[in-house]
């Protein structure tokens, strides 16, 4: 910011980022003397890392970037988990639900990846005998190839979590805050199930879902406690019935052509499944967390709930340097990408080696897909079909690229760009009409999930 002595009489460039930023960090100040930058960086550390972690905001008046001050390095401090507020009368409760239950669920949050408590959910479910679904935010919580494992849940989940949520009588949250796109209509989500919430946030708490037991703390932590209490029990008739419904309710996209779901698909067998996946916000996200199966926490990196487009290919970068020997993907659409395209040359002057796969539609597809759906097909400020040379700006960049148009041409492509070292950008021209299913209109009981052979069915029937 500008030096003390133009604070607070409009200066050039001068503005209030930190009253600007309150609401979206969990602590902020303004640093206006050199002798307390380094407690006040120290202290920002500890804030962010404790607790639910958050961003938060310093801001150095100009003086203090010039100024000189002894510096004592700091000693490594680690940050406990919190514990000391788990309540054992909740731990007792929620073990009674849960053993009482006939038909119980585990749904995963992003709570449950931030925590680190994959081992103990493992333990939780398989000890249970309960299947499992997530979020977006809580891909990676439960491995996406266990046989318990239902898929994701919500506007865009799979029937089988869907249906098998809105039948169950015990509902698990471990981690998660209930957001819209997950509960749909709030008054018919899992109706007649007894609801447990663990959440080391106590403001997420009853917020968007009433529940019955609720249990503030770090979620390993807290599953620690509980697994002990829970009885081994037999739920096989209720484990059989929901994986029914994934053996009658698949994934399913057409064959033959160039589409997102098959690209996902590629990406997971070129990769072993063990890729760092990051996206931007749109179609391509959703064929992402539904055909990519995660199976280790933070091997997806998403918005989730701020939907920003723009925010891969500079995450993807972040990522790549901070893990430099994994493979890292940046999932785009066409229009997402246009935001940020002009990072491409960050990643070609430091050579950071991402994989940036562009899903090119020619359309802003999500909200394509509501016009199409909802608004009978008047598309508006959605098409974008002006031609842009994806590949081109790509190599103008300093990157390498590539075009794909075939279902056949994108392993080679894919396998070109895991060599090459340094950026790559593929571009995937994939048909406009394609659409993300199944799909739970806004509003609706997730029940109510349909997908094109419904639609197909529908238009049979009206024709």
């Amino acid at each position: 910011n500008v030096g003390i002595s133009l604070l607070g009489k409009d200066s050039f460039q001068e503005i209030d980022i930190a009253g600007i930023s309150i609401p979206i960090t969990k602590y902020n100040c303004i640093v206006k003397d050199v002798n307390v930058l380094a407690d006040t960086i120290r202290k920002a550390f500890r804030i962010a890392r404790e607790g639910r972690p958050g961003p938060v905001l310093i801001d150095l008046t100009k003086n203090v970037t010039s100024d000189v001050t002894e510096y004592e390095p700091a000693v490594p401090e680690a940050i406990a988990p919190q514990s000391e507020y788990i309540r054992a009368r909740d731990l007792e409760e929620a073990a009674a639900l849960i053993n009482q239950a006939e038909k119980p669920v585990i749904f995963a949050g992003g709570g449950a990846v931030i925590s680190n408590c994959s081992k103990e959910l493992k333990k939780l479910a398989h000890h249970l005998n309960a299947p499992v679904c997530d979020s977006l935010m809580g891909k990676g919580a439960f491995d996406g190839n266990d046989p318990l494992y239902l898929g994701m849940l919500g506007m865009h989940g799979t029937k089988a979590a869907n249906l098998t949520v809105s039948g169950c009588d015990l509902l698990l949250a471990v981690g998660c805050r209930f957001s819209d796109r997950v509960i749909g209509n709030p008054d018919s989500f899992a109706k007649g199930a007894r609801i447990v919430q663990i959440d080391i946030d106590p403001a997420e708490i009853n917020k968007n879902i009433k529940v019955d037991v609720s249990i503030s703390g770090d979620c390993n932590e807290v599953l620690k406690r509980l697994n002990p209490l829970i009885h081994p029990l037999d739920h096989d008739g209720w484990v059989e019935e929901s994986l029914a419904l994934k053996e009658k309710y698949p994934l399913s996209y057409e064959k033959g052509r160039l589409t997102g779901p098959f690209i996902m698909e590629e990406i997971y067998r070129l990769t072993g499944g063990r890729a760092k996946i990051v996206t931007e916000v749109g179609q391509h996200q959703m064929w992402a967390a539904q055909y990519y199966r995660y199976q280790e926490p933070r091997q997806l990196f998403t918005s989730g709930g701020l939907g920003t487009m723009g925010y891969g290919l500079g995450a993807a970068i972040g990522v790549k340097t901070a893990l430099p020997q994994e493979t890292v993907v940046n999932i785009a659409g066409d229009g997402c990408f246009r935001m940020n395209m002009n990072e491409l040359a960050t990643a070609s002057r430091y050579q950071i080696g991402v994989i940036e796969v562009v899903f090119n539609n020619s359309v802003l597809g999500m909200v394509h897909q509501w016009q199409e759906l909802f608004y009978g097909g008047r598309y508006s400020q959605t098409i974008l079909k002006d031609r842009v040379d994806y590949c081109a700006v790509a190599k103008a960049l300093g990157c390498e690229a590539v075009r794909v148009t075939q279902p056949e041409e994108f392993a080679p492509a894919f396998e070109m760009a895991q060599k090459a070292g340094g950026p790559v950008l593929i571009e995937c021209v994939i048909n406009e009409n394609d659409n993300v299913f199944p799909m739970v209109p806004a509003g609706h009981s997730i029940s109510d999930a349909f997908d094109q052979a419904d639609l197909k069915a529908k238009d049979h029937r009206e024709s």
